[in-house]
């Protein structure tokens, strides 16, 4: 018995996995280390330019991400329908419509400067400061959305590595240029602006690579005006959910400043930054779990491999919930780490700190449960339900009991509405899928609305890369059909795909194998991780030798080499 054991799956989850990690943490540690560099070359005052700009940052953050990973997401379902037209329209619109945004937000911010900074500084003392990093940050945007773009695209494609070192190298040659332009040079606040121009400009040309490389299957290509608008609204519409959480983010801390300041004043304003700044290392992990899960559970989805999409769900939520847990007890045991980490020794200041940092900390769980699920709604393409979850978790929930709390209970009120505001947001969900449930007669289920397969109709099998367990499989299936007419076409095509894969690789270690007994076909999928190879086209180099018995046999082969494995389906009329 060749029962699906998902190692194949959870080979390709670790692939992806890691890399999608590291370059979160990458980018989190390099922004905090960065930020001390900063007050270390030129004062902490100087962080305050940074801090004023951010949300123009935060605004080209909200369009890479909306147009990048909703541009993957579609891109990587177009692979699953084997439509490499259609994976390389959203690559190119992708693409190409970042670095027009990314050139034209310059040439506007350099254009109308003097109006923008009126309205991210109002002080006249700090505009000098905030004028230097500004000018020159705004060099750099081009830079960072061409850089995030590609790299979205290169995860699709297989090389999650790539991605990961380029955004890596970015990081690493800004902080080393921050001690170049600042420390050395003397260059000030812009000595900062200049070290993150280059260094975006390095990532840049290392993802560039990814263009002069033999296994990259996505190209650009050229498209008419219309459809290129059409592509475009789809990546928005798909993107929209999860990036949506920046401009929410913005509008969220502009009130909790405000209520902080009004009633709980500069201490409180201290402990939500600290509280604020926390989660960004959660992020860290978060971020790694959740676009490692929506990379892969919008391929298998679409393939209606629902199995597949369970177990990665299942090993993203227990690595969410893991290392929120683990984070939370760390504040809530000794929060003193973070008041050693930010430096807080006013007196004044430490009892706020404490308290909000404790109160805080029990959100974390919450945030793992809602974000994960944000990201896996929009890989599934529910985007309405993810749109509205981020709407509610990243605004209303958290505003709305803040206001209230804060005439209840006082200034803990306030620590209090975020944990509330994670609580009322899963409720939400746990009842939007009792709803869909019952909606659609039990094909959705649980609480991430997965749906199942008839397992008297859909068989599923792993076997190792040999010929003796491919020759068991094909018996093994057409036992299963045996009351079927095709049954000995599904096994011997079996057999002859299978054997093939194992012989013009030096070692595969597993293949999945998943047969679908349909009314009026018979649908067998088969993925692998050896050499790229399509079997229904010439290859000087790989011969498949029994191409014409395979051909006779189906009525429709069908092939895509997506997340950097080999995909074929193979369909047999009954």
């Amino acid at each position: 018995m060749h029962e699906r054991n998902h190692k194949l799956i959870n080979s390709k989850f670790k692939e992806f996995f890691f890399p999608t990690l590291l370059t979160a943490m990458a980018g989190n540690i390099c922004l905090v280390v960065d930020s001390i560099l900063v007050s270390f070359f030129v004062g902490v005052a100087n962080l305050s330019a940074i801090q004023l700009v951010s949300p123009l940052l935060t605004f080209v953050n909200l369009f890479y991400w909306m147009i990048g990973l909703g541009g993957s997401i579609l891109c990587s379902v177009s692979k699953a329908e084997f439509d490499d037209k259609s994976s390389n329209s959203y690559f190119s619109v992708s693409i190409s419509s970042l670095c027009i945004f990314g050139i034209i937000i310059t040439i506007i911010g350099l254009i109308f400067s003097n109006d923008i900074l009126s309205i991210l500084c109002r002080s006249q003392q700090l505009l000098p400061m905030v004028n230097s990093f500004y000018s020159v940050i705004l060099l750099g945007i081009p830079f960072l959305c061409y850089l995030m773009s590609v790299s979205y695209f290169v995860r699709v494609d297989g090389m999650p590595n790539l991605a990961f070192r380029a955004i890596l190298l970015a990081n690493i040659v800004n902080l080393c240029c921050d001690v170049i332009f600042m420390g050395v040079l003397k260059i000030g606040i812009g000595g900062a602006a200049w070290a993150t121009l280059v260094g975006y400009a390095v990532g840049s040309i290392f993802i560039s690579t990814y263009f002069f490389k033999s296994e990259r299957t996505l190209k650009f290509i050229k498209l008419k005006v219309k459809p290129s608008i059409n592509k475009f609204k789809e990546i928005c519409k798909s993107g929209f959910p999860s990036s949506s959480t920046q401009l929410y983010f913005t509008i969220k801390i502009y009130i909790y400043n405000v209520l902080i300041t009004l009633f709980v004043g500069e201490a409180g304003i201290a402990a939500f930054s600290i509280c604020d700044n926390s989660t960004f290392i959660l992020y860290m992990f978060l971020i790694g779990a959740s676009q490692t899960m929506s990379s892969l559970v919008s391929v298998y989805f679409k393939e209606e491999d629902y199995s597949s999409v369970s177990y990665i769900v299942k090993k993203s939520l227990r690595f969410a919930l893991i290392s929120s847990l683990v984070f939370s007890l760390i504040i809530i045991v000794c929060p003193n780490v973070m008041l050693m980490l930010y430096s807080v020794k006013d007196p004044s200041f430490v009892p706020t700190v404490l308290n909000a940092l404790r109160i805080f900390a029990i959100s974390f769980v919450g945030i793992a449960i809602t974000f994960l699920f944000t990201f896996y709604s929009q890989a599934i393409q529910k985007n309405s339900v993810s749109s509205i979850v981020s709407l509610l978790e990243g605004l209303i929930f958290p505003c709305g009991s803040a206001v209230i709390l804060l005439l209840i209970l006082g200034e803990n009120g306030i620590w209090i509405s975020f944990t509330v505001a994670e609580a009322a947001t899963i409720l939400f969900i746990f009842a939007y899928s009792k709803y869909l449930n019952r909606k659609t007669d039990g094909e959705y289920t649980g609480f991430f609305i997965n749906k199942h397969n008839d397992d008297k109709k859909v068989f599923e099998y792993t076997i190792n890369g040999n010929v003796k367990e491919a020759v068991d499989l094909a018996h093994q299936v057409q036992d299963y059909l045996s009351g079927n007419k095709s049954a000995a076409l599904v096994g011997l095509a079996i057999e002859e795909m299978l054997v093939n894969i194992i012989n013009i690789n030096e070692n595969v270690d597993v293949i999945d194998v998943i047969v679908r007994n349909n009314d009026d076909n018979i649908l067998i999928s088969i993925k692998d991780m050896g050499i790229d190879f399509n079997p229904v086209v010439e290859n000087d180099d790989l011969k498949f030798d029994n191409i014409s018995v395979l051909n006779k046999i189906a009525d429709k082969i069908d092939y895509s080499r997506v997340l950097g494995l080999n995909s074929t389906v193979i369909t047999i009329k009954n």
